[in-house]
């Protein structure tokens, strides 16, 4: 891989990471309201398939979308006006933190209802097979849509219909306050796929090079062969569920987090990148400063922001 999109890959996950960093500290300041669910610790997943796309191909995830629509490339003013609930904002400050869109980057939600974007993707892979195209759709979610019919049913008709999709479970190893050992009778989640006789890999989501391979190779089976491929990306979030979950609940012990930070995926990759002369304590130093001036811009873009006028409320809506 080209040097330039390692560093690429490298700000990307840094980026997230200040920008979760900063939406946490606008939350506690009251900016933001309703739900938030902060990408911190598996920034990794998100850079690493969003990498391994096409900016033609297609992806929709759950409700913890701050990180998926950065690593697409929207920028990150009207990430976090819509975040703020501002008319600027991705979704017009309809949708919040759970319901952000950008479909000119190929970005689709953003979707509250567990596993209520799998059928959806499904159904945006059968409209580019019944259109011919080449697109791929890479569909995200939490290991606690697995459990749920519409996973189920969208899998087998993928299979069925030889479907363009790639399923990616970001297992992070607790559904709400859950642990996964608890909610499923199976550990390894991608077995999921044996019953539909569907492709299927486990990845390290710690490991951004490995996300990109992975998916990279379900994506020239996607486009080549029209097959759907289950991808698990084991990795791990450091802080609660949502910001109403403390960092250290009672489901997980301090112990524990501390000991998943020693496997943080952009430390892992900063080394990396240090030890293949691709980064530099100054580059690191400049990168932050310039990602600090990034995020900081993008807070008082949303604080100057209006509200969503009244009559909004009229607009864009489907009876």
């Amino acid at each position: 891989m080209k040097k330039e999109k390692l560093y690429e890959m490298y700000r990307m996950m840094l980026l997230i990471r200040r920008f979760e960093e900063r939406t946490a500290q606008m939350y506690g300041m009251q900016k933001i309201g309703g739900f938030c669910h902060l990408y911190i610790g598996q920034e990794a997943v998100g850079v690493g398939a969003v990498s391994a796309l096409r900016p033609e191909d297609y992806f929709i995830s759950a409700y913890r979308d701050h990180g998926h629509i950065l690593a697409r490339g929207t920028d990150p003013k009207p990430v976090m006006a819509e975040l703020f609930g501002k008319s600027t904002g991705v979704s017009k400050g309809k949708g919040g933190s759970m319901h952000l869109f950008d479909p000119e980057k190929g970005y689709y939600g953003g979707h509250g209802i567990v596993a209520g974007q799998v059928p959806l993707a499904t159904g945006m892979a059968f409209a580019i097979k019944y259109r011919k195209g080449d697109q791929v759709v890479l569909c995200s979610m939490g290991e606690g849509s697995v459990h749920q019919g519409a996973f189920h049913e969208s899998l087998n008709l993928a299979k069925l219909w030889h479907l363009p999709v790639i399923y990616m479970i970001e297992n992070n190893r607790y559904g709400m306050g859950t642990p996964l050992e608890r909610a499923s009778a199976v550990w390894d989640l991608s077995q999921k796929a044996c019953s539909y006789d569907m492709a299927r890999a486990t990845v390290d989501g710690m490991d951004v090079l490995a996300v990109y391979e992975t998916v990279q190779e379900a994506a020239e089976r996607a486009r080549k062969e029209g097959e759907p491929t289950l991808i698990e990306a084991r990795t791990y979030r450091f802080r609660g569920h949502s910001m109403s979950d403390p960092v250290h609940s009672h489901y997980r012990t301090k112990e524990e987090v501390e000991e998943q930070k020693q496997h943080d995926p952009i430390l892992i990759f900063q080394k990396k990148l240090i030890k293949q002369k691709v980064l530099t304590e100054a580059k690191i130093k400049a990168l932050e400063d310039e990602i600090k001036t990034i995020v900081l811009e993008a807070v008082e873009f949303a604080e100057k922001s209006p509200e969503p006028s009244l009559d909004s409320l009229y607009e864009h809506v489907y009876v």
